[in-house]
C-alpha cells in the first residue's frame, strides 16, 4: 500500500506540492494524472526517496520511508520519466546489478533476468551495451531493471514512452495482471486513453493540489463527452474554452508554416 499524508514540498518560493493526501491499496491500478508543472513529477520523486519533503509522511507497505528508507524502498519498482540506466553496462549486467542491490538470490536471479530479456524482446542485444541501444530498447531495460526483484508497488511515470505498439500491450497486460496479483501500482501517463482504459482510479492534481481523486468510470461520468480527457480538461483548464487549437491556427495566419505549398481554407489544408 501506499499512503501519503499531507505532503507538501516548496522549491525556492515556489509551492510545488500543497498538503496532498491519498491512499492506494494492494490490488488498485491508480492513475495519477496532471497538467506540466502540477507536482506530478514531485510527488513521484517523493514517494521512492528521491526528494524529500520537509512537511508531510509517506508510507510504503506500512514502512515509514524517512524513518526505515531501506525497508520502504525493498517494495518499490520505478520506472522514471526519462530512462536512466548504466548505459557503459550491457543489458543482463544492468539487470544483474540492480538484481544484487535488491539481494535476489543468485538462482533466482539468473532465470528471472532471462524471463524479462526474453518477454521484453531483448534476448537478441541482452550482451550489447546499453548506450548502442535505440530509445525503445532502453526505456524496455529500466521496466525490466523495475520488476527484477519481484516488488510489491509499481511506480510507472510515463512508462510507455518510446515503445512500439507490441511492447506497449505487453506493459499494459503486466500491469493488469500484477494487479490482479494484489501489487499497488501508481500508474502516471499523459496518455488518458491508456488510463482510462486500465486504471481503477484516478487522481488528478492542478497547481501542487489534488482536484479530483474517484473511480475512472466516475470521473467518465462527470463529462459530456464521456471520456477521462475531457474530464481532464474541465478540471485542469476550467477558464479555457475548447476553441483553443482553432483560436492559435487563426493567429497564425493563412498558409503559416506550409512553405508555400498549401493554404488554409479554415477547415484544414489543401495541396498546393
Amino acid at each position: 500500500m501506499i499512503e501519503v499524508e499531507n505532503l507538501r514540498f516548496t522549491y525556492d518560493s515556489v509551492e510545488a506540492l500543497r498538503g496532498i493526501s491519498f491512499r492506494i491499496k494492494p490490488g488498485e491500478i491508480c492513475g495519477y494524472l496532471g497538467p506540466n508543472g502540477a507536482g506530478k513529477s514531485t510527488t513521484v520523486k517523493s514517494i521512492v526517496g528521491i526528494l524529500q519533503p520537509r512537511v508531510g509522511s509517506i508510507r510504503i507497505g506500512g514502512h515509514d520511508l524517512f524513518e526505515d528508507p531501506i525497508g520502504a524502498k525493498r517494495l518499490i519498482g520505478y520506472v522514471p520519466e526519462n530512462a536512466a540506466a548504466f548505459s557503459l553496462l550491457t543489458a543482463r549486467e544492468y539487470l544483474e546489478l540492480v538484481g544484487d542491490l535488491y539481494e535476489v538470490p543468485a538462482t533466482t536471479l539468473r532465470s528471472r533476468i532471462d524471463q524479462l530479456l526474453h518477454n521484453f524482446g531483448l534476448g537478441e542485444c541482452a550482451h550489447r551495451r546499453i548506450d548502442t541501444f535505440s530509445k525503445g530498447q532502453r526505456q524496455k531495460a529500466v521496466l525490466a531493471a523495475a520488476l527484477v526483484h519481484d516488488p510489491q508497488v509499481l511506480i510507472l511515470d510515463e512508462p510507455l514512452t518510446g515503445l512500439d505498439a507490441n511492447a506497449a500491450r505487453t506493459v499494459k497486460e503486466l500491469v493488469v495482471g500484477m494487479a490482479a496479483q494484489q501489487r499497488t501500482i501508481l500508474f502516471c501517463s499523459h496518455v488518458l486513453e491508456v488510463v482510462e482504459r486500465i486504471c481503477h482510479r484516478v487522481i488528478v492534481l492542478n497547481r501542487g493540489e489534488i482536484v479530483a481523486d474517484a473511480p475512472t468510470h466516475d470521473l467518465i461520468r462527470m463529462s459530456k463527452a464521456r471520456n477521462l480527457e475531457s474530464v481532464f480538461h474541465e478540471l485542469t483548464m476550467p477558464d479555457r474554452d475548447d476553441d483553443s487549437a482553432r483560436q492559435l491556427l487563426a493567429a497564425l495566419g493563412p498558409g503559416s508554416g506550409q512553405g508555400g505549398h498549401g493554404q488554409a481554407d479554415g477547415k484544414g489544408v489543401r495541396p498546393g
